[in-house]
């Protein structure tokens, strides 16, 4: 299984012009290998007709990145990043496209948007989705900096209680870069985050397969034979 991307998103503006993405991705249709994409963009619907043919030929998902309802917030927080309906739109043609689809709430940014969980959630199931997952806000780098630059500009009373609670999910750090630790939280703060998610979920009927054994059991023995064809 290739995913496409866990670490920046792969359908940055410039694909539209360079279409490394997509050529990526038919690489995987021409030799039958699983994968799935990750991102916020609503370019990503250029390329519907070849999910569409990697649906019926491999394993394919998708995971649209939502960590707001509120279409202000979203926009304040990341600018340049497609509009909270654009998004859900996306899961909708997705879904309507028989695309395995589902949401993320990332990043999860406790004293923002950790009570937007639930809403998130019913509105990406009532638009197709069928997966979900939430991700714990990262701030390596100078991604810190730029943060609570944005923060301080746009929710500046708001400020100081969520570096708190960043801190309380951290074990008392903003961040954590361990592997396995990163994308989560721990302690009584986080552990009441994921049981509203996954309250959520089951009662949405989220999360009952997962989204790469959506589809019949991938044939190994013939995937190989295409790569590594017989001289």
């Amino acid at each position: 299984m290739v995913v496409f991307s866990g670490d920046t998103d792969c359908y940055q503006p410039i694909e539209a012009h360079y279409r490394l993405t997509r050529q990526c991705l038919e690489v995987c249709l021409e030799f039958g290998n699983p994968c799935g994409i990750i991102t916020k963009s609503y370019l990503c619907t250029r390329d519907l007709d070849l999910f569409q043919k990697l649906h019926e030929r491999t394993h394919f998902w998708a995971t649209i990145s939502i960590p707001f309802m509120d279409e202000v917030t979203g926009r304040l927080i990341e600018p340049q990043a497609a509009s909270v309906e654009k998004r859900f739109e996306i899961i909708r043609k997705l879904s309507e496209a028989g695309i395995s689809v589902g949401v993320n709430i990332a990043p999860v940014i406790p004293g923002l948007n950790d009570s937007d969980i639930a809403g998130i959630l019913k509105r990406a199931r009532e638009e197709g989705a069928r997966h979900a997952n939430q991700v714990m806000l990262r701030l390596p780098g100078h991604a810190k900096d730029v943060f609570f630059e944005r923060i301080r500009n746009h929710f500046p009373l708001a400020e100081e209680k969520i570096m708190e609670r960043i801190k309380e999910v951290r074990g008392g750090k903003l961040y954590d870069a361990r592997f396995g630790r990163r994308f989560s939280g721990e302690g009584p703060c986080w552990k009441s985050l994921e049981d509203v998610f996954h309250v959520w979920c089951r009662k949405l009927g989220l999360n009952k397969v997962e989204p790469f054994l959506a589809r019949p059991p991938f044939n190994r023995l013939s995937a190989q034979a295409e790569l590594f064809p017989p001289f």
